[in-house]
C-alpha cells in the first residue's frame, strides 16, 4: 500500500522566545515492513541544526526557533510504501542490546496493577500468545477514553485510572512484558484511518521481543497486530524516548501547539 503524508506541528507562544530547541523524530525508516520513496522535513520560522541517528535507531532533526519569533512550524511529508507482515518486525536489531528493553523508566515503572495483569504472561509457556491475551487484557482494564490522562502519565496510573490513549495502553503493555522478562519498547509512528484522511494525531503502539522470532508489534488501542495502514517513526522505551516532537525553551512564555495531519493511500 502506497500512503501519502503530510504532517505539520506548529507551536506558538505568547512572547518572543530567545532559546529553544526541538528534537524531531519524524523521518521514517526502510524496514521490511514499509519502503521509503521519497521524504522530506521542512521547517518555517527556525533551523534545522542537525541530525543524527539515536541509539535506538532513530532518525533525529535537532530544530531550534529564530531568535526573536513566537511561532515555528515543522512539517515533515512524503510517499511510503508498506507492507502488511501480521505486525513482525523480526530479528532486527540496532546500537543498544536487548537487555537495554528490560529496563524499567519512570513512566513505565511496574506497581501492583501491571505486576498482576503481567502475571498470566509470566506463566505462559507460549510468549507468543500471552502476548496476545496480554494486549487484550489491558484493553479490558483500560478502554480507550480520550482526556482521562496526559502525555507523562506513567503506565501503573493509567491502569489504574481505568482507561487511556495509544500512549497509555504502549506504555502499560511495555512495562507488563519486561515485568514477564520480555524486551519491549514503545514505537510512535502514523495509523492510516480507512474513513478520513484527516487524522487527529500520531499513533503509538508497542513491540515485545520473543526469541526465535525477533521483534512483534501489538497496537493495544485496535486489538491488532500493526497491518500495511501502519508507518514507524522512532522507537524507544517510553514515551519521551520516541515522541514525535519534544524538546525546551528558555523563558517563561505560554505554548500551544497544533497539529494538521493527512495520511491517504
Amino acid at each position: 500500500m502506497l500512503l501519502t503524508i503530510n504532517h505539520t506541528t506548529h507551536y506558538k507562544y505568547d512572547a518572543p522566545i530567545d532559546y529553544a530547541l526541538q528534537q524531531a523524530r519524524l523521518t521514517p525508516p526502510s524496514t521490511s515492513q514499509q519502503d521509503v520513496h521519497a521524504w522530506a522535513l521542512t521547517v518555517t520560522g527556525g533551523t534545522i541544526e542537525t541530525e543524527y541517528r539515536d541509539h535506538n535507531g532513530t532518525h533525529v532533526h535537532l530544530v531550534s526557533i529564530d531568535k526573536g519569533s513566537q511561532e515555528i512550524a515543522i512539517t515533515a511529508s512524503g510517499e511510503v510504501e508498506t507492507t502488511d507482515t501480521a505486525g513482525v518486525l523480526g530479528k532486527v536489531y540496532g546500537p543498544a542490546p536487548l537487555w537495554y528493553y528490560l529496563q524499567h523508566t519512570p513512566l513505565t515503572e511496574p506497581g501492583p496493577g501491571i505486576q498482576a495483569i503481567a502475571g498470566e504472561l509470566t506463566q505462559s509457556s507460549d510468549k507468543l500468545a500471552g502476548l496476545h491475551a496480554l494486549s487484550s487484557s489491558i484493553l479490558v482494564a483500560a478502554p480507550y477514553k480520550i482526556g482521562e490522562t496526559y502525555a507523562a502519565t506513567p503506565a501503573e496510573e493509567a491502569l489504574i485510572g481505568g482507561s487511556g490513549v495509544c500512549q497509555d495502553h504502549t506504555q502499560i503493555f511495555v512495562a507488563a512484558a519486561r515485568t514477564a522478562g520480555l524486551p519491549a519498547r514503545y514505537v510512535s509512528g502514523y495509523l492510516m484511518m480507512n474513513d478520513r484522511v484527516d487524522q487527529e494525531a500520531s499513533h503509538a503502539w508497542a513491540e515485545a521481543h520473543v526469541d526465535g522470532i525477533g521483534w512483534i508489534g501489538f497496537d493495544v488501542s485496535n486489538g491488532i497486530c500493526p497491518d500495511e495502514r501502519y508507518v514507524r517513526l522512532a522507537t524507544g522505551r517510553d514515551y519521551r524516548r520516541a515522541a514525535p516532537v519534544s524538546g525546551m525553551r528558555l523563558g517563561s512564555s505560554s505554548e500551544s501547539m497544533s497539529v494538521s495531519l493527512q495520511i491517504q493511500q
